[in-house]
């Protein structure tokens, strides 16, 4: 868990903006630098090989600091991504020169391994697929594959063996679960895949259902041919929630579900 810094007045809206997402990297933005502190510096400098310096941070306090200009975003956004970190992009929403306080920032974007339609982001050699994997028994599971990029959207249910082979011929890039699941499925398919856990309520069919009608705008999904697979349509609703949680809501291109 990250150490909390002491709070000077951008630290204070540092540490506000930083618990929004705390398991991301967060890119903040001072001026014509993008800036990372403590634990996150300490995981850019290693990633980006960029250097780690200590900057008095008041009352004889210190925090650890890594940062580049702005406009090596394409450059450096790429490398933490693709090692399998979570980036929070934090910039600033006013000109600071016409402000006599602190700067307004904010979250414009949040970028992981499986999400992403940055061009420097994605191998264009390759599907970009983030997966959602669900079992209420652990015998069988629903499993979805959404490639962002493309609008590529697929669900089926099968056993053990068949998810496994599945993740392994898709090769999704996160792979969304119900909290408290990493250790078993980490035990079932594999530990290297990226896990990321949500909220036991995403993975229920009245919330999955109710994502999946509205965005497709229909009053049920018998016309994607999905209808008879509940755990599949649970794991299909739980990527289209992380879609909003990740602030990506130009998703009008995903048009269809379909079995595989």
């Amino acid at each position: 868990m990250s150490k909390q810094v002491v709070e000077t007045p951008m630290m204070k809206q540092y540490n506000e903006i930083k618990q929004q997402h705390p398991d991301a990297v967060l890119l903040f933005r001072v001026g014509d630098f993008y800036e990372t502190f403590s634990d996150d510096a300490i995981t850019a400098s290693e990633i980006l090989g960029i250097t780690l310096t200590r900057r008095a941070n008041g009352a004889a306090q210190f925090v650890e600091l890594a940062g580049f200009p702005h406009h090596a975003l394409d450059t450096y956004l790429p490398k933490l991504v693709r090692a399998g970190k979570r980036v929070a992009i934090c910039d600033q929403l006013e000109d600071p020169k016409l402000t006599k306080t602190i700067v307004k920032r904010g979250i414009t974007e949040l970028v992981t391994p499986g999400v992403s339609i940055n061009d420097n982001v994605l191998n264009h050699k390759e599907n970009n697929f983030l997966a959602a994997v669900y079992s209420a028994n652990g015998k069988t599971f629903g499993i979805s594959f959404l490639d962002i990029s493309t609008g590529e959207f697929l669900t089926t249910e099968g056993n053990k063996d068949e998810t496994d082979k599945l993740l392994s011929s898709f090769s999704p890039k996160e792979i969304l679960i119900e909290r408290g699941s990493k250790r078993k499925l980490g035990e079932y398919f594999g530990a290297d895949y990226f896990f990321f856990e949500l909220d036991d309520w995403i993975f229920t069919d009245d919330a999955a259902r109710e994502r999946l009608l509205n965005h497709f705008n229909t009053k049920n999904l018998k016309g994607f041919g999905v209808q008879h697979l509940p755990l599949g349509i649970i794991a299909s609703g739980a990527v289209l929630h992380y879609l909003d949680i990740t602030q990506h809501t130009q998703i009008s291109h995903i048009t269809s579900l379909r079995q595989l």
